[in-house]
């Protein structure tokens, strides 16, 4: 068992709170010192109670079940004697309506693209390490969401 922290910190800025004017822009300090600016997503909060460059619930939830499952298919490849090169995902989440006033994240795609070091491994061998990578991710075990890997998912010799 591991504890991993996060503080997140708003406060007002004197403008209409029971109007709901106000800002929405915080910042999420975690574990080993880094802060980064923290909102809603403008998609859903509009500028300017919104920032478009800080990071949103949304997008910090989709890349954490991006960087789990990366983390694991790294180490996963390296156990199975491949070497990877790189690993870019450009993963998306969608935020959709479960019912009446309730969203919730229900879909995380991830769209790897993976580079290899000769001999990269066949096809079937980068869905087997990317269905052990999805059963061992924390995160993913974590969620009820679906998480599927999507397109581009494929060995790209060097």
């Amino acid at each position: 068992m591991s504890i991993h922290r996060a503080a997140v910190a708003w406060e007002w800025d004197g403008a209409d709170f029971p109007g709901r004017r106000y800002s929405r822009v915080h910042s999420l300090a975690f574990d080993g010192g880094l802060t980064v600016p923290g909102s809603p997503s403008p998609r859903i909060v509009p500028a300017p109670l919104s920032r478009a460059d800080a990071l949103d619930p949304e997008a910090a939830f989709t890349a954490s079940l991006s960087a789990c499952h990366m983390l694991w298919f790294l180490d996963l490849a390296a156990g199975a004697g491949f070497t990877v090169t790189s690993y870019r995902d450009e993963a998306e989440g969608v935020l959709a309506r479960i019912g009446p006033g309730r969203m919730a994240m229900t879909r995380v795609t991830l769209r790897p693209t993976i580079a290899f070091a000769a001999p990269p491994p066949d096809a079937d061998a980068i869905a087997a390490l990317h269905t052990a990578a999805h059963e061992r991710c924390f995160i993913a075990n974590s969620v009820k969401t679906e998480v599927v890997v999507g397109t581009p998912a494929r060995a790209v010799p060097i």
